[in-house]
């Protein structure tokens, strides 16, 4: 097995801090601290060093970090080649998801695999996507879903695979009175006047927004600005303006608001996909999940 310090030392070199590296860990900063010095003095190499009041890493450190990316790939392919070839794997899985996919997507599924494997272990963690990722690589989770575009990750980054699941649409939500509620369809373009509502700025979201709009050669209007979806629900069926809405975002019936598909080929849609470590979906039981997920997400999208 690869020693778990050195876990701890990607940890620390991609959450950028003792603490924040604790927290996914599940480690007091304490327990990281004394982690670094062992493998340091082990290795008799500086892995870190004082930067103010917190730690970096020093070029051993980086090159050490770096370097094990092969390794850790590795190490997760084995661990599935075993579990294919001879004695089963221990029936355990830990899954994370923004909440979106935690409802729509990752539910659904924990509740087939549990009902195909009656003693199989489930864990669920709500959590946005860098979170997904610090966790992914703490070996806190073993499959996430995120939105490709929500996390500082990029699509080739050595440390993960990222299998495209589905893209989510986003669709015009608009009071149910409204004069366009009616309508197959409706370009942004014919929208783009009306009092919008919006995540806050800096926020992924917002900036898919304006890129929808942008796509469309137009400009929103931002009214009003929200966390949550039943928040913008809220305001819409009250006619305090129109938004736009995730497909596999759960908005209560209770809510008089409709969802319209956006028209035209630049309609805007979020990349949903379902990130591993590198090498684990040679692991049976995540190759299984990463198959219903697809499976599911097929399943939701035909029928809205």
């Amino acid at each position: 097995m690869i020693d778990h310090r050195l876990t701890v030392l990607r940890t620390f070199a991609a959450c950028g801090s003792v603490t924040a590296a604790a927290e996914a860990l599940d480690y007091s900063p304490s327990a990281v601290s004394a982690h670094l010095r062992g493998l340091q003095k082990e290795l008799g190499l500086r892995l870190v060093e004082k930067d103010g009041r917190g730690l970096r890493l020093t070029a051993a450190g980086r090159r050490l970090v770096d370097g094990s990316d092969a390794l850790f790939a590795q190490w997760e392919a084995v661990r599935g080649s075993l579990s294919a070839g001879s004695a089963p794997e221990a029936a355990e899985l830990r899954l994370g998801g923004m909440s979106t996919a935690t409802a729509a997507l990752l539910t659904p599924v924990a509740v087939r695999l549990r009902e195909e494997e009656p003693g199989l272990r489930l864990t669920i963690v709500e959590a946005d996507p860098q979170r997904c990722f610090d966790l992914l690589l703490a070996d806190r989770l073993d499959l996430a879903i995120v939105v490709s575009m929500q996390a500082n990750t990029e699509a080739d980054d050595p440390r993960y695979e990222q299998i495209d699941l589905l893209d989510d649409p986003l669709d015009v939500m608009l009071p149910a009175d409204h004069l366009l509620a009616g309508r197959e369809s409706i370009p942004l373009a014919e929208v783009s006047a009306e009092p919008w509502i919006a995540a806050r700025p800096g926020t992924p979201y917002r900036a898919l927004f304006f890129a929808a709009f942008t796509a469309a050669g137009t400009t929103p209007r931002v009214a009003h600005e929200v966390a949550e979806w039943d928040t913008e629900a809220t305001l819409i069926e009250n006619g305090l303006g129109v938004g736009l809405v995730p497909r596999l975002a759960r908005i209560s019936s209770d809510y008089r608001v409709v969802r319209v598909p956006v028209a035209g080929p630049a309609a805007p849609h979020r990349r949903v996909v379902a990130a591993i470590r590198r090498g684990a979906q040679e692991r049976p039981l995540v190759a299984r999940t990463v198959e219903a997920l697809l499976e599911q997400g097929n399943a939701l999208l035909g029928d809205r």
